[in-house]
């Protein structure tokens, strides 16, 4: 029993563990930057230092940008109650899915993904990019990108509440994001969002 235990640290410290999904953490619903005062920081921000954001953060970050504050509702409003948004995640090891009702990571494919969300400059260093997508069956994509822009805005706001840098960006390889992402003909990509330490 201990010999299989330690066999199990010892390929995790190696780096041989196997793919798996992520559990975050109860994200924060207290604390932050005053609401004037984090609008009054809110920019653009395309330079990061490559480091990566501590589980805590990547929590909240996910919860305000679209999670649910109430039983049946979430963070962004969306008309009807349609909630055609969802967020992928993209992360130095791999892509992700965000569920939402569980606040968990799903995996979706492990590896270097970050040259589909293009312009490298800005993406490579960044902690994580969220990619925004429509689910079509459920809203039009007009509609969608106005749901987009409320997620959008979210993170920007978590970002500069807690000082970091972000940057709403609408290049990025459609296709082979699609392809990374799994996505269906009824998934559309709206915008990525790169989220990280500033330089």
């Amino acid at each position: 029993m201990k010999k299989g235990l330690l066999f199990v640290l010892l390929a995790c410290m190696a780096g041989f563990a196997p793919a798996q999904d992520i559990t975050l953490p109860a994200p924060a619903k207290t604390g932050g930057r005053s609401f004037l005062e984090t609008v009054n920081a809110r920019h653009s921000e395309r330079s990061f230092v490559k480091r990566e954001l501590p589980a805590s953060l990547v929590s909240t970050l996910l919860w305000v940008a679209n999670g649910y504050n109430r039983a049946d509702k979430r963070t962004v409003p969306t008309a009807m109650n349609k909630q055609e948004m969802e967020l992928y995640v993209i992360l130095d090891d791999g892509a992700y899915f965000y569920d939402a009702s569980k606040h968990v990571l799903k995996l979706i494919a492990k590896g270097k993904f970050k040259e589909a969300l293009g312009q490298p400059q800005i993406t490579l260093n960044a902690a994580l990019t969220i990619v925004m997508v429509a689910d079509l069956n459920k809203s039009s994509i007009d509609m969608a990108r106005i749901s987009t822009g409320y997620i959008s805005q979210n993170i920007y706001l978590f970002a500069a509440s807690e000082g970091l840098g972000s940057v709403a960006r609408g290049s990025f390889d459609g296709a082979a994001l699609s392809t990374v992402l799994q996505l269906g003909s009824h998934q559309a990509i709206t915008l990525v969002q790169p989220v990280g330490y500033l330089e």
